[in-house]
């Protein structure tokens, strides 16, 4: 199980972690990224590896 997490003040809404997430984790929400499927995460670290300010954290529960 992976813990996906935005911090919204460093996310600019940008959309890359909503448009690359193979398994559709995240949503946009008043113009920032919120992991409402986080339950769906497999570890990718796509998000992570595409969100341009490092608002997006991944970690293994």
């Amino acid at each position: 199980m992976w813990l996906v997490t935005v911090d919204a003040d460093k996310c600019e809404g940008c959309e890359e972690c909503v448009n690359n997430c193979p398994v559709a984790v995240f949503k946009m929400e008043t113009d920032k990224a919120n992991p409402y499927q986080a339950d769906l995460c497999e570890g990718c670290e796509t998000c992570v590896s595409v969100c341009p300010t490092g608002a997006v954290t991944l970690k293994e529960m």
